[in-house]
């Protein structure tokens, strides 16, 4: 009644018209006939409802276009008075009625607001309680409409609804007569469930009822009674009820058989309506590798599926697709050639699941993903080619159907690609919402696998791609098996096919190399037949996803160049999204593993090689013109000539080809699908540019071995990015030139493979970096517009050769650090943080470190940005101090102590108290944090420590150490802090043996080695504990005995762990322990011995055993630093030995001969196993 009364105020008669006002005012028709309407009162004659009727039709009649002036309260209001005027036993009236709902909320886009919604939804649950059956379709179109967007709002009549007794139950169920009806109600379901941003959403328990009717919906077969394109429609309706609730419900599917139940269905739909195959699946697929899924055993493939053994052949017809009405919310959908299906025409008077799609066609040069949706539903939309045609409106009736659109015959393959692309859409959404190792338990059943000789290929994802006669279904089966590639590379790590397998069993491996064999293959065999540009690029991206995650360091050789030889056309295709695409391969290819020896040989390939040229080509010849003759001019020549490195003199083609695609101008007018160039622009696309910038940059990472030799033009090639007016060519150019940094700065590293002759001089390195400091990159660096750009080019300044800077001139020395120091100011985060790397980087520059004023400087600048409010500047801040503090102690192991004596006492103090801060903070600070704070320990000198004012300070310092060694922190953060202590207990001037945090430090290191779950930090602890070198350091008889016990109890305990992946360390763990033990053995003193030999009478066998697995160990250095060589190891013992022996013991005393007796059978035991004999009779004699 509320809902009557608010809808009554709001009705009125129509605005008087005035002389001046136009003929056709918008809404005007609508208005006048509402006004008609509103002025009637119910009544129960013949006339009354004639003229109801006349003004209903003349409601429907009515043209409706975008912007009609009609506001959404007066469509409601209208509603409402309409319904109030026809009582519930006027079936016709009732019939026309939801005629009327149905088309102006559909039409004008409308949203019923909630008390408007509230009458009328009572309304139409009672007209299906008390009208006729025949009614039911019109009504239930009506309450799709009513409900559509506003779920939220109808908690109310959700019993009524979907309850045990409730009419969408009654009417969907498979006993429903009238299959129309039980379409409409799934349809309604469908609506119900679609979500709407920053609404509630349905509770769980409705949630599972909707889900569970779309799921047996799904698996039920088509009735007797109902045609193909109901039963098409009928699917499309569960389909999308099951993606809304995946999407805007969030609805997690945690059973295995409510997920394999889904996926199940989700595959026999994929497959609904294709030509030539006739899938029979399970009610449920289970997670397992072995073939399966498509409901037949292994050995008898089902004849239905022996046409897909074969790729398809790419003889399709183009069609003749007439276009849409938009003005009636279609989207007008431009299939390309290479279609063989119709799209159907839906007229006025029907409701789609995804009400408000007018948006036009896409040009085909368009990018095929982001094609956003519109209206409420957008939020639902899967992006293209998954577009807002795939939930067209569905409609009720064929009557609106041309046959010039081709037939029945063409309308129903329509309506079955229609379903194919609604069941790949709802798996798209089902991929999004379980997690990937879930997923991944399904691989089988939807990805190929190579057919054993004989047997048909499995039907897949791959099927739809080759066989499916429509392109966006092609496209759509690509993006769902892009999405299941995506972030796969840890899973398909584990394949193996370096070797034949000749077993009773074929291992998982194997299986999964199979499985990637197959992708390329069916893929390749895509790309060919292929004639759809938007779904070639889709084909380029999947192949580059599979790329980017492929293992081909364990795979056989060849993929790789199948998939190169058969790209390199593309690069010159007429369409850019493909030639964007197919940079973006290749990207993938120069980076997946990088270098491959397989991916060397085909960039040195010919220019000419698999690149045809024709007159359609849109990307410049790759012979050299005169700018690639053009030899740098100045000293560029005659450093390159002089001292280039020797390498192959076989030129890189996809190098020149990248610079020349960023750099010339283009041969020939780009097609009209060249939608990324600007206008007027004489180069390439911006988008070609920019993958081919960063196709270079791949390049510099993982080949630098050849990009070396076009140092200097690229060099040219960022200088004329940096100059460009384009912030994303700038920035593309910065990153290049950050790549190519970093590739030099690891060739000149002590433990690279590079041969000396083979890195690039350091005099070539100097003039390309003075080339950079005096072109483009100040100013770069200097651009407050676009501050992206400037953190990318302090990136790249961080990424000088430190043996080419201090060969720089001294004025572009100057530059780079008084930029550096003065972008440290900047208030933008992303600068602020990247130029705090980079003094963190510049601080460890040799020619550097020793400029009192410059570390002082930067140590400044570091404790100003470990104040600021972002996480990101203060981890990068507490990074960049941990370097400054390393150099501190390089510095302070110079014979010159001139450094350490001009360094400020205040600024030390500073530092100590910015990282005792710094300690406190997140873990991603901490981490460095705590390393600065152990330097800075250990740098400190007597003539500080001897300041009151350092003595408070040291004891917090420590303080902070020892708890952050003890919380439950980040591995990292605890391995730093025992680190950090190891690095206290080396600086002599500390008064270990009598401060009181002594004995607080050896309680943490201790509780540590012997209880933490993370063997690495068991590791680091236990070598801390073997770093003081005088007796006296590890302070009391007791404290002593303390240390001694916990390093044989985390002995005992060194395989004591419930995480497997901790197993590998053990073996450190255990070196570690015996260091440190004997350690402490060679510094024992006589009151320690008794201690000693209580352990040793408990646990002498297991120590024993341990020790000789310590001395027999392989060569290789652990983490801890234990000795390289077997002979260092043994020469610990003797010293130890030697130690004991020379101990003067107290008189009566027994624990000197029995450690003695320990440490000499150890040796013994130990030359005797590796026959050492000249050692033995050494130790004898002694």
């Amino acid at each position: 009644m509320a809902a009557a009364q608010v809808a009554g105020s709001l009705s009125g008669g129509p605005p008087p018209e005035t002389p001046g006002e136009p003929p056709f005012e918008p809404g005007r028709g609508f208005r006048c006939l509402s006004a008609r309407l509103c002025a009637l009162r119910p009544e129960d004659s013949s006339s009354g409802r004639t003229e109801i009727h006349l003004l209903f039709d003349q409601l429907i009649s009515e043209t409706y276009s975008e912007g009609s002036g009609v506001a959404p309260e007066d469509v409601s209001t209208l509603l409402v008075q309409a319904c109030r005027l026809v009582p519930l036993n006027q079936n016709h009236l009732v019939s026309k009625l939801s005629q009327l709902i149905h088309h102006l909320l559909n039409t004008l886009q409308v949203i019923v607001d909630e008390q408007n919604l509230d009458f009328l939804l009572a309304y139409t649950i009672s007209a299906i309680q008390q009208c006729s059956s025949w009614t039911h379709m019109q009504i239930l179109q009506a309450l799709a409409a009513l409900v559509y967007g506003n779920g939220s709002k109808c908690q109310k009549y959700l019993p009524d609804l979907l309850g045990k007794s409730g009419l969408l139950m009654k009417l969907s169920d498979l006993a429903q007569s009238d299959p129309e009806v039980r379409r409409a109600a799934v349809h309604c379901m469908a609506n119900l469930c679609l979500s709407v941003p920053g609404q509630p959403y349905l509770e769980e328990h409705y949630q599972n009822i909707c889900f569970q009717v779309f799921l047996t919906t799904l698996q039920s077969p088509r009735s007797s009674d109902m045609d193909d394109i109901t039963f098409c429609m009928l699917l499309q309706n569960a389909l999308k009820g099951i993606q809304s609730l995946l999407n805007g419900g969030k609805m997690k599917l945690t059973q295995t058989d409510e997920l394999g139940a889904l996926l199940a269905v989700l595959k026999k739909s994929m497959f609904h309506g294709l030509p030539g195959l006739n899938i029979e699946m399970p009610t449920v697929l289970y997670p397992t590798p072995l073939p399966q899924y498509d409901g037949r055993p292994p050995s008898q493939p089902q004849q239905s599926e022996s046409s897909t053994s074969r790729p398809a052949v790419n003889k399709k017809k183009k069609s003749k697709v007439k276009a849409k009405k938009i003005q009636q919310g279609e989207e007008e959908e431009e299939e390309s050639s290479g279609e063989r299906e119709v799209a159907p025409v839906t007229g006025p008077g029907r409701l789609n699941l995804h009400r408000g799609d007018a948006q036009g066609a896409s040009s085909p040069g368009a990018q095929s993903l982001p094609l956003a949706g519109s209206g409420a539903a957008g939020k639902d939309r899967v992006s293209s080619p998954f577009s807002s045609s795939s939930w067209r409106r569905v409609s009720s009736s064929e009557s609106d159907y041309s046959d010039a659109e081709g037939g029945m015959q063409s309308k129903v393959r329509s309506y079955q690609a229609k379903v194919r692309q609604g069941a790949l859409a709802c798996f798209l959404s089902t991929i999004k919402s379980i997690e990937k190792k879930v997923l991944y338990g399904y691989w089988s059943a939807f990805v190929p696998d190579t057919p054993e000789l004989g047997s048909p290929q499995s039907v897949s994802l791959m099927t739809l791609t080759l066989k499916d006669p429509s392109p966006k279904t092609r496209a759509c089966a690509l993006q769902v098996l892009s999405a299941i590639l995506e972030g796969s590379k840890q899973f398909l790590s584990i394949a193996e096919d370096t070797s034949d397998h000749k077993r009773a069993f074929t291992p998982f491996s194997v299986m999964i190399a199979s499985s990637i064999k197959e992708l390329h293959r069916c893929l390749l065999l895509a790309l060919v037949a292929e004639s759809s540009s938007q779904t070639l690029t889709q084909i380029i991206k999947c192949l580059a996803n599979l790329v980017s995650n492929s293992p081909y360091n364990r795979l056989k050789l060849s993929l790789l160049t199948k998939v190169w030889n058969q790209i390199k056309p593309y690069i010159r295709h007429k369409d850019v999204n493909v030639r964007v695409s197919s940079l973006t391969l290749l990207g993938a290819i120069v980076s997946t593993h990088a270098p491959l020896p397989e991916v060397q040989l085909l960039l040195q390939q010919p220019c000419s090689s698999g690149l045809s040229s024709s007159s359609s080509s849109a990307t410049p010849h790759l012979s050299p013109p005169e700018w690639w003759k053009k030899a740098p001019s100045g000293p560029f020549v005659e450093e390159g000539a002089i001292s280039s490195p020797k390498l192959s003199s076989e030129p890189c083609w996809l190098i020149r080809l990248c610079i020349s695609i960023v750099v010339l101008p283009r041969e020939d007018s780009c097609s009209g699908s060249d939608a990324g160039s600007a206008g007027g622009s004489i180069y390439e696309p911006f988008p070609m540019r920019l993958e081919a910038l960063q196709v270079l940059a791949h390049l510099a990472r993982g080949y630098f071995s050849m990009t070396q030799v076009y140092l200097m033009e690229l060099g040219e090639v960022i200088c004329k990015c940096l100059g460009e007016a384009d912030p994303s060519v700038q920035l593309h150019g910065a990153k290049l030139l950050e790549e190519l940094g970093t590739s030099l700065i690891h060739q000149y590293k002590p433990d690279s493979s590079v041969a000396p002759d083979q890195r690039v001089p350091v005099p070539l390195v100097v003039t390309f970096w003075t080339m950079m400091l005096n072109g483009p990159l100040p100013r770069a660096l200097q651009n407050a517009e676009h501050p992206t750009l400037q953190a990318s080019a302090c990136d790249a300044l961080s990424s000088i050769l430190p043996e080419a800077f201090s060969s720089l001139p001294s004025d572009r020395q100057i530059l780079c650090i008084t930029m550096l120091l003065g972008l440290n100011d900047s208030k933008n985060r992303l600068v602020k943080a990247a130029t705090s790397r980079a003094l963190g980087v510049y601080v460890l520059f040799p020619c550097l470190r020793q400029d009192v004023i410059f570390v002082a400087d930067t140590a400044n600048a570091i404790l100003m940005s470990l104040q600021d409010k972002s996480l990101n500047v203060r981890a990068k801040a507490a990074w960049s101090l941990g370097n400054l503090t390393d150099t501190l102690i390089v510095n302070m192991e110079t014979p010159d102590p001139s450094f350490q004596e001009e360094f400020s006492g205040l600024l030390l103090l500073k530092m100590l108290q910015s990282a005792i801060d710094a300690s406190k903070d997140k873990d991603k600070v901490k981490s460095n944090a705590v390393r600065a704070l152990g330097n800075l320990l250990h740098f400190l000198q007597p003539s500080h420590i001897e300041k009151p004012r350092f003595a408070e300070i040291i004891e917090e310092a420590i303080q902070a150490l020892i708890s952050t060694v003890l919380i439950e922190a980040a591995m990292k953060v605890r391995w730093n802090a025992c680190y950090a202590l190891g690095n206290v207990f080396k600086n002599p001037a500390l008064p270990l043996e009598t401060a009181p945090w002594t004995s607080q430090a050896y309680d943490a290191l201790t509780s540590v080695v012997t209880s933490c779950k993370n063997f690495k930090v068991r590791i680091r602890s236990a070598a801390a504990l073997a770093v003081p070198r005088e007796r006296e350091h590890y302070g009391s008889v007791e404290q002593y005995a303390q240390i001694w016990n916990a390093l044989v109890t985390a002995l005992q305990k060194s395989e004591d762990t419930t995480d497997f992946l901790e197993f590998k360390y053990c073996a450190s763990l255990r070196t570690q322990i015996c260091q440190a033990l004997i350690h402490l053995l060679s510094l024992a003193s006589p009151s320690d011995l008794s201690c000693i030999r209580e352990t040793l009478e408990l646990h002498g066998d297991m120590v024993q055993s341990f020790i000789l697995q310590f001395l027999k160990s392989g060569t290789e250095r652990d983490d801890a630093g234990a000795p390289h060589h077997p002979q260092e190891r043994d020469q610990m013992v003797r010293t130890a030995l030697g130690h004991i022996n020379n101990v003067q013991a107290l008189a009566g005393d027994p624990a000197k001969k029995a450690i003695v007796s320990f440490l000499e059978d150890t040796l013994t035991i130990y030359f005797d196993s590796s026959g050492s004999q000249v050692a033995l009779l050494g130790l004898t004699h002694r």
